[in-house]
């Protein structure tokens, strides 16, 4: 499936690049559809491309030494995922997962250099994704050596809203479906806990929950257990 160079330059990623460089992206470029439920790589896989989600949403996990299934990121419309090239690796360190059925634009690993190489704007976009991906991860890992379970929780509701959240007549609702075992996956902890936790929240008219979905009532109430204040 091709792509036009409208539907990059739509993107703030690409917005102050020429006609010709979209050009020359898009001519390189092929879009693939991902039903809901199915990986566009898994972790360990040779990283033979790089993408741009187009539509919809991506679990990113890992499965570290012992087993464990933890979730590295959410994928949102506009992010690049997958450049392992910029990161000096051969493989993909995750796997990436439809949360919802999505559609992807692909390019072929060796084409990153070039890019950045003729392209001053997306190589800082790059860098600038990479910072962000960093000073979040850094975040998430301050949080589970220095912070008890519900605050994480909290936390980790309160990101989903700002990066996925759809206002309706209820609150913020997170705009794809989220279980308790992702927030459980996301923050380090069990299912048990995250369960607990979600159903008090529920019953203090913090959070509406559901199969599959996550619906803040009292955002400023959520904000004040996150940050642990009266």
């Amino acid at each position: 499936m091709a792509i036009d160079r409208s539907v990059l330059r739509s993107i703030p990623l690409f917005s102050e690049m020429s006609d010709a460089q979209l050009d020359r992206m898009t001519a390189q470029a092929s879009a693939r559809r991902i039903p809901q439920g199915e990986a566009v790589f898994e972790q360990g896989d040779p990283a033979k491309a790089f993408y741009l989600l187009l539509h919809g949403r991506l679990k990113v996990t890992q499965v570290t030494s012992d087993g464990q299934q933890i979730i590295v990121r959410v994928v949102h419309p506009g992010d690049l995922f997958g450049f392992t090239r910029a990161l000096g690796r051969s493989d993909y360190p995750g796997t990436a997962t439809a949360a919802v059925d999505s559609l992807v634009a692909a390019w072929p690993t060796e084409s990153w250099d070039g890019f950045v190489e003729g392209n001053p704007h997306l190589a800082m976009n790059a860098i600038r994704t990479i910072g962000q991906r960093l000073d979040e991860a850094h975040t998430r890992i301050r949080e589970m050596s220095t912070e008890e379970v519900e605050r994480r929780v909290a936390h980790a509701v309160l990101r989903l809203i700002e990066q996925a959240g759809k206002r309706d007549e209820g609150g913020l609702r997170v705009d794809f479906p989220i279980s308790r075992r992702d927030i459980a996956e996301m923050t380090g902890t069990t299912l048990h806990t995250v369960s607990r936790i979600l159903s008090a929240w529920e019953t203090q008219g913090l959070v509406e929950g559901g199969r599959q979905k996550l619906v803040v009532r009292d955002r400023a109430g959520l904000s004040r257990l996150a940050e642990n204040t009266e």
